[in-house]
């Protein structure tokens, strides 16, 4: 249950809109403080070690209050930048400039965030060859240009929503009366969906298994619990199902987690705990 895309967001634009409205309101009045037809230029330049994402937001801010503003960005989404290192050169009316400013460094400084943290985890467990996925655990407004960020950092995206795949965890078993039930129940109502069944003990990963599940979720295994769960999974008749470790899973677990033959890591951590990277902009009048 993963997808890895390369495009961008389609709500991209919307995204941007919404953030310059609450932003910007009836107007800029600290900017109009500057004569009308000074222009100036800047830079965007990095505070630390980042991998940078969300360029084509920032120009879309740009693009949405001033088509004069012109920017040259000197590195591209999935860069690796360093300290002080200059990520953009920009031109243009310095009214428009500094009224862009903030929204552009928002986008970049969390979506560089994401994909950093991303990067990080990613390079931990490379060698296992599991996946790791984010969650629905993402900032309101950004699902999608989180996702894209995880994607960009290297990572994996879980469902994008509620629509596109079924998550069947202990209420909607209990509801259902069984996992087999649950599990018939997805399959009629939405065929070909994906469907991941979250299990709590080796009773219910043996119903999961042999009611069809796609991707079956262990929630808070041991490692020892998850080995033996790679195990029963394999050997299980007719099965073909993926395994996914969740719950509990830190920077320091990942790896043994990772080592146990699990095929899916999610972590919430990768959007909802993000720290955006720390950039700035240093303006001139021309």
């Amino acid at each position: 249950m993963t997808t890895q895309l390369d495009h961008l967001p389609s709500d991209l634009s919307i995204t941007v809109t919404q953030a310059l409205n609450e932003d910007i309101g009836s107007g800029d009045i600290t900017a109009s403080l500057i004569a009308a037809d000074s222009q100036a230029a800047a830079t965007i330049i990095s505070r630390e070690p980042a991998v940078i994402c969300g360029i084509a937001w920032a120009q879309e801010v740009a693009q949405q209050v001033d088509s004069r503003i012109q920017i040259n960005w000197l590195v591209q989404d999935g860069s690796d930048v360093e300290p002080d290192q200059i990520i953009a050169r920009l031109q243009g009316p310095a009214r428009s400039l500094l009224t862009a400013e903030r929204s552009m460094l928002n986008f970049l400084q969390t979506l560089s965030g994401t994909a950093t943290l991303s990067r990080k985890y990613a390079k931990k467990i490379a060698h296992t060859g599991v996946r790791l996925l984010d969650t629905r655990k993402t900032v309101p407004g950004l699902r999608n240009a989180q996702k894209y960020a995880v994607r960009t950092g290297g990572c994996f995206n879980h469902r994008m929503g509620l629509y596109d795949a079924f998550l069947i965890k202990e209420n909607h078993i209990s509801a259902c009366g069984s996992i087999r039930n649950a599990v018939a129940q997805a399959h009629q109502i939405a065929p070909g969906k994906p469907v991941e069944v979250e299990v709590e003990n080796f009773d219910e990963l043996k119903e999961a298994l042999a009611a069809g599940a796609d991707t079956i979720m262990l929630d808070n295994f041991s490692l020892e619990d998850m080995r033996s769960a790679v195990v029963i999974a394999r050997e299980f008749p007719g099965a073909n199902c993926k395994l996914e470790a969740s719950g509990g899973i830190t920077e320091q677990t990942l790896l043994p987690v990772a080592e146990t033959g699990v095929d899916y890591i999610s972590m919430g951590v990768l959007t909802k705990d993000v720290r955006a990277i720390d950039l700035s902009m240093r303006f001139g009048l021309l």
